[in-house]
């Protein structure tokens, strides 16, 4: 008996291994709903044989149960109104900096717990965030406004190449400056002298 029990054990942990890596490499954070119930339902499921269950009989329904989830995930890829009815879709909560409160309302979620979790990303203020979602997983997505994104390594190489080109117009500058300061002292000493030697000649 208990030859047999241990030999269900190890069926059981390679066979589930097996089958929730066929339903996919995803954290329980970034299952759907669909996503959810399959795999609740699998984790009842695998257990039978150690309650004396049939061991065939449980993996042909788990095999079925993440053939459902597969065929349920193809039809969303498939038709946009199948993803809406068994993923949902993603719903804004913050535009321009101001809280969307009809769609918070339909997420149940309070102002408290929504800065709760923007701060958990490094967002420190609503006003910051130029638009936010709830994703379907739970998650949140954020997008922050232009002034509030960190300088990304893109536009500091951009930064740089631009700086030789600041320091050639900065410096023609001050050429140009030189250059008409001076003839402006030479004129003025043109005309001073000029002057002078008309009163003398007086």
């Amino acid at each position: 008996m208990e030859a047999v029990l241990i030999f269900k054990a190890i069926v059981v942990f390679i066979g589930g291994t097996l089958v929730l890596k066929l339903g996919g490499r995803k954290s329980i954070s970034q299952m759907t709903i669909a996503q959810t119930v399959v795999m609740i339902g699998m984790g009842e499921l695998i257990i039978q044989p150690l309650a004396d269950k049939s061991l065939v009989r449980t993996f042909v329904s788990a095999f079925m149960l993440v053939f459902s989830m597969i065929f349920i995930e193809y039809l969303e890829l498939k038709f946009d109104f199948m993803e809406k009815l068994f993923s949902g879709k993603s719903v804004i909560v913050i535009e321009n900096g101001q809280l969307n409160i009809e769609n918070m309302k339909k997420l149940r979620l309070t102002v408290d717990r929504l800065e709760t979790r923007l701060r958990q990303i490094g967002v420190q203020s609503i006003a910051e965030v130029k638009y936010a979602t709830i994703e379907v997983s739970g998650q949140i997505g954020y997008e922050l406004k232009d002034d509030k994104k960190p300088l990304t390594k893109g536009e500091f190489m951009d930064l740089l190449g631009i700086i030789p080109q600041l320091k050639d117009i900065v410096a023609n500058y001050k050429s140009n400056e030189g250059k008409a300061n001076s003839s402006d002292i030479f004129s003025e000493i043109k005309g001073v002298t000029s002057k002078q030697n008309e009163d003398y000649l007086k």
